[in-house]
C-alpha cells in the first residue's frame, strides 16, 4: 500500500501575524516538496507542523488519510527529522550516536551498516572521537548519518546544508536523491542552490512566493 502525506487547509499564527493559510499540499513517494521563502514566511513552523510538533491554528496534516494527532508515536516513527540543532549526544562518538539513535528507534543496526553511513558522510576516520571535539560540520555529518540509517519513510530537514562543507553538500543531495529515488518522501528547506531533481520536485513557496 503507497503511502502519502497531506496537509488540509493548515493556518498558523504568530502573535498577530498569519503567517499562512489556507495551505494544502500532497505528497506521495517517490516526491521531494522544497518549500522556499525568505526568513520569518513560516517555513520552519511548517515542517514542525507536518512532524505532530506543533498544532496548526486551522486545518490538519495527514498520513495515509488519517489526522496525525490520532496516529501519534506510530506516526512520528515514520519521520527522521533534522531541524536547525543536530540533536546528537556530544558525549558520544559518532558510531555511538548511531547506535542510540537506533536503540530509542527500537531497530538494531549491524556494524556494516553503521559502517557504510559513517564513510559516506565522510567520518569513518573519526571513529571512535566524542562528537564534542568535531567540527560543526562534522557534527552535521554524524546527525545526517543517522538519518541514512533511520529507515523512516518521511525525511523533514530544515536547511540540511548549513555548515556543510561542496563535498558533504554533494552527499547529502545523492543521499536524498536515492531516498527518494527508493520510494521515500522528503520535506526540506534551503537557501542553497544544489541541483535537486527537478523530476521529482515540487515547490512550495510561503511569503507570497510562487
Amino acid at each position: 500500500m503507497s503511502q502519502k502525506l497531506e496537509a488540509v487547509q493548515l493556518a498558523c499564527v504568530r502573535g498577530d501575524r498569519h503567517l499562512f493559510e489556507g495551505l494544502s499540499f500532497t505528497l506521495a513517494e517517490g516526491e521531494l516538496l522544497h518549500v522556499t521563502g525568505p526568513n520569518g514566511a513560516g517555513k520552519t513552523t511548517l515542517l514542525r507542523l507536518l512532524c505532530g510538533l506543533v498544532r496548526p491554528e486551522n486545518g490538519e496534516v495527514r498520513w495515509d488519510g488519517r489526522p496525525v494527532r490520532e496516529l501519534g508515536d506510530d506516526y512520528r516513527r515514520k519521520i527522521a527529522y533534522l531541524g536547525h540543532l543536530n540533536a546528537i549526544k556530544d558525549d558520544l562518538t559518532a558510531r555511538e550516536n548511531l547506535r542510540y539513535g537506533a536503540a530509542l528507534a527500537g531497530a538494531d543496526l549491524g556494524e556494516a551498516r553503521m559502517d557504510d553511513a559513517l564513510a559516506r558522510m565522510g567520518l569513518s576516520r573519526l571513529d571512535g572521537v566524542p562528537v564534542q571535539v568535531l567540527s560543526q560540520g562534522q557534527k552535521r555529518r554524524t546527525a545526517l548519518a543517522r538519518m541514512l540509517v533511520s529507515d523512516c519513510p518521511l525525511w523533514v530537514l530544515d536547511e540540511p546544508f548549513t555548515a556543510l562543507d561542496k563535498a558533504a553538500v554533494a552527499i547529502l543531495r545523492d543521499a536524498v536523491a536515492d531516498h527518494v529515488a527508493g520510494g521515500g518522501m522528503a520535506v526540506l528547506t534551503t537557501h542553497q542552490e544544489v541541483g535537486l531533481d527537478a523530476a521529482r520536485t515540487k515547490t512550495l513557496g510561503l511569503g507570497g512566493e510562487a
